[in-house]
């Protein structure tokens, strides 16, 4: 499974002392020419954030009917119509300026630092500061700040994992090269940089992610609505033009009313109310410690239904333990693990020294004192201390259990024994460690061996089976050999049918999604193959989650309909994921799903209201000036519903909402055939109304616009409480304080303008009540026939295997 990384791009620049390094002069010159040592990425100006909110089909027509309100001199429609403008292009900024403040902040917490030579001293700078030609130090630790040559050191260990997917550290000598984005496990070495920013290795692979993807399902979704609520109002109020230039009306004043009631048609406040939605749900999240870099990746969350996730550090810990020693015969467990620890640096040990120090915590170890330590080195991959205690002056070695072997000179048969014994904990995915000691006089002694393992993380287990109760299949993907997938998998309850994938995916486009389906995880994994995982369940028409840390990954993160990049992941993995996590584990996968889900249920509840009162509204008015020649309601009207309904769907956002036990994905048939169910059920009622007013009370034709536009109003808002709910609207869980608290002022005061005649003609207190009784009684109705339509869809989907 070894891999190497291609050649960085290397700049060409003058060549440097390496004993002074560059001036201060110098660097700034180049750090001018060659540009900060940091990924680029497509940022829009303020101006240009700004401007979008003004920019496009919907905008256009709420300016054009400004403008129109403008030539007529109509102050009142044009002041609320710029009002509405404004309200939507601000609540859309303030909402996205969250998201990105929280992942600017998150970006600044993780700015690392480089230890280089300029002028000749050694000084700390900010690692985006380095320029090509820089002499930087690189030791235990620290992160690879750019691409190096190295020129001066014994040795350097370097974990490639974050740039290849290599589980293993990589050793590097004088001449070799070391990656940004690696990081150094042991030894120290200095090297010249000869690449920055988006000319290094990270950053070249990181330019393979920087394009957009396609539309998400959830942007198709919008604009299906988007089409449906635009092909409708354009047909309908076309034929109102057309019939009222036929009666001869004022051209001007038919053409303004055209528009405005094609603003109120229209999802003028879709963009907003839709943005607002996300937004509140990418803070909850935030809070939870998930960072949401896009919005619309929350609604793909919703329908996820296959997770592959990462073992390291996200099923597991990311820290060794040490389980079940096993001691040669005749040799104690105490004597094993005491003899393993002295062999450890205790003043600075690594992550297999911390694993075995804690294993043998109960050992007393203090009076012992250690004469000499030769740190493990990969050349000679072992460890060893002279101990002396007392009298008593003796040797301890831990190491690669076949070095260890060859050092206590085993015979063949004990030898034989050692090797059978390190494959079979290997079959079962542990990794293990020899020791043995030396006393004064004697030959080196063979110990054990200790398994060592990365163990499961303490909630990974419940996190899966909560993850599989919410319908969602987990698949495990790891660099490292199928045997210790298969380990942590059997302890997570995850299925046994763990393969590499390089096998699994040869072979025919049937027989790879047939072969990724049945598959319960993925070992030997390198770069490529995750992102073609992904690729075959997406063709299969799964919503795919993946998550990921690495450089490597990143391609796959972008492919994936919900990229998570883990805790402790790199930059390029960060800027590809859709959801950055910063707290370790899985568990916050399954948390954000659900709050996803609810957020798809708000969304959903929105699209259906919306698309009910453009049907309930615009046929209403259509077939009233198609039929009767009446306008039943005037422009200001049109525009104070169109704001007065802004209000309460803007707190659809905070509504408490059910969460679906399955993943849900948008299915605009249904969505449509119930919002056009409440809408022609509406239309209904208002004619009811409005023949009991004009022919039974006999109202002049002023009040009774004013009482068709309350009734529109009281019966729209109730509506969304029967929009909200699958089941009876008066059932848990309740509507949330901000929306009811919303809906119920907005009512009031659409009717104290109903009454008292503000921009209308007053209708006084009994007629108004008279409407919130008719409203009431519908109610019910209305709950009925949604309930009854969602029923009879979802049965013959079931017949249809929908």
């Amino acid at each position: 499974m070894d891999q190497t990384v291609a050649e960085p791009m290397t700049q060409h620049v003058p060549k440097t002392d390496r004993k002074t390094g560059l001036s201060a002069a110098e660097a700034a010159e180049r750090l001018e020419r060659y540009g900060p040592n940091a990924l680029k990425s497509d940022e829009k100006t303020l101006l240009q954030r700004i401007a979008g909110y003004f920019w496009g089909p919907i905008p256009w027509l709420i300016e054009l009917a400004a403008l129109l309100s403008l030539v007529l001199r109509d102050w009142s429609d044009f002041g609320v119509i710029f009002v509405m403008l404004l309200l939507n292009a601000a609540v859309g900024f303030k909402e996205e300026s969250k998201a990105s403040s929280a992942i600017a902040a998150l970006k600044a917490q993780l700015a690392p630092s480089a230890r280089v030579k300029r002028d000749g001293t050694w000084q700390e700078i900010a690692a985006r500061d380095l320029v090509p030609g820089d002499i930087v130090r690189l030791s235990i630790g620290q992160i690879v700040p750019a691409d190096l040559t190295l020129f001066e050191g014994k040795y350097l260990s370097i974990d490639e994992a974050a740039l290849t997917g290599e589980s293993l550290p990589v050793d590097k000598a004088v001449g070799d090269s070391a990656y940004s984005g690696s990081v150094v496990k042991l030894g120290e070495m200095t090297g010249e940089v000869t690449a920055t920013g988006m000319e290094t290795y990270f950053g070249h692979t990181a330019s393979l992610v920087q394009t957009t993807n396609g539309k998400s399902h959830f942007q198709k979704a919008v604009m299906q609505i988007g089409n449906f609520l635009i092909a409708a109002a354009l047909v309908l109020v076309a034929m109102i033009v057309i019939v009222s230039f036929q009666r001869n009306n004022p051209p001007l004043e038919v053409i303004q009313f055209a528009l405005i009631l094609t603003v109120a048609a229209i999802p003028v406040a879709l963009p907003t109310v839709l943005s607002v939605t996300m937004a509140v749900g990418a803070e909850r999240l935030a809070r939870m410690k998930a960072i949401v870099s896009r919005l619309v990746s929350i609604e793909e969350l919703a329908g996820v239904d296959v997770l592959c996730s990462d073992k390291t550090g996200t099923l597991t810990l990311n820290e060794l333990t040490v389980e079940d020693p096993r001691p040669a015969e005749g040799i104690a467990v105490e004597d094993l693990l005491r003899a393993s620890a002295l062999a450890c640096d205790r003043d600075a040990p690594d992550a297999i020294d911390t694993a075995v120090l804690a294993a043998a915590a109960g050992i007393a170890l203090d009076a012992i004192e250690t004469l000499s330590f030769t740190p493990f080195d990969p050349v000679s991959k072992r460890s060893e201390a002279e101990l002396r205690h007392e009298a008593d002056r003796w040797q301890v070695a831990k190491g690669a259990p076949q070095v260890i072997v060859e050092l206590a000179a085993l015979t063949d048969d004990a030898r034989k024994a050692v090797e059978d014994e390190v494959e079979t904990l290997a079959q079962q995915g542990y990794r293990a460690l020899g020791a043995a000691q030396k006393r004064a006089g004697q030959d080196w002694e063979f110990l054990g061996l200790l398994p060592i393992i990365d163990p499961p993380r303490p909630d990974a287990a419940s996190t899966i089976a909560d993850a599989r109760d919410m319908g969602i299949d987990v698949k495990i993907i790891t660099g490292d050999h199928e045997a210790i997938a298969r380990q942590i998998a059997g302890k997570l309850d995850l299925g046994q049918k763990i393969y590499p994938a390089g096998e699994l995916l040869d072979g025919d486009p049937a027989t790879v999604e047939a072969n990724v389906r049945a598959a319960d995880g993925f070992a030997r994994v390198l770069p490529e193959h995750k992102f073609r995982i992904v690729e075959v369940l997406q063709a299969g028409h799964s919503i795919v989650a993946m998550t990921g840390d690495g450089v490597n990954d990143a391609p796959a993160l972008r492919k994936a309909d919900a990229g998570i990049a883990v805790s402790g992941a790199t930059d390029a993995a960060r800027a590809a994921a859709d959801l950055v996590l910063t707290d370790k584990g899985l568990s916050i996968i399954t948390t954000a799903i659900e709050e996803a889900r609810r957020i798809f249920e708000r969304m959903t509840s929105y699209a259906t209201f919306r698309v009910a009162e453009t049907i309930r509204v615009l046929l209403f008015m259509t077939l009233s000036i198609l039929v009767f020649d009446f306008y039943p309601v005037t422009a200001i009207m049109i525009v104070l519903l169109a704001v007065l309904n802004d209000f309460p769907i803007m707190m659809i956002a905070y509504d408490n909402v059910s969460v679906s036990p399955r993943p849900v994905r948008w299915d605009m048939r249904r969505v449509l055939t119930v919002a056009a169910t409440l809408g022609v059920t509406g239309v209904i009622e208002t004619f009811v109304l409005f023949w009991f007013v004009d022919a039974y009370l006999g109202l002049p034709r002023d009040q009774i616009q004013t009482i068709i536009f309350l009734k529109l109003l009281v019966s729209g808002h109730m509506t969304l409480f029967v929009t909200r709910h699958q089941s009876w609207f008066w059932r848990r869980p309740f509507p949330a304080l901000r929306l009811f608290a919303t809906t119920e002022a907005t009512q009031l005061l659409g009717t104290l303008i109903a009454v008292y005649g503000l921009f209308v003609t007053p209708i006084g207190w009994g007629p108004a009540l008279l409407v919130w009784l008719y409203c009431l009684v519908w109610l019910p109705l209305e709950g009925a026939m949604a309930l009854l339509i969602r029923a009879l869809y979802d049965r013959r989907a079931q017949a249809r295997g929908q």
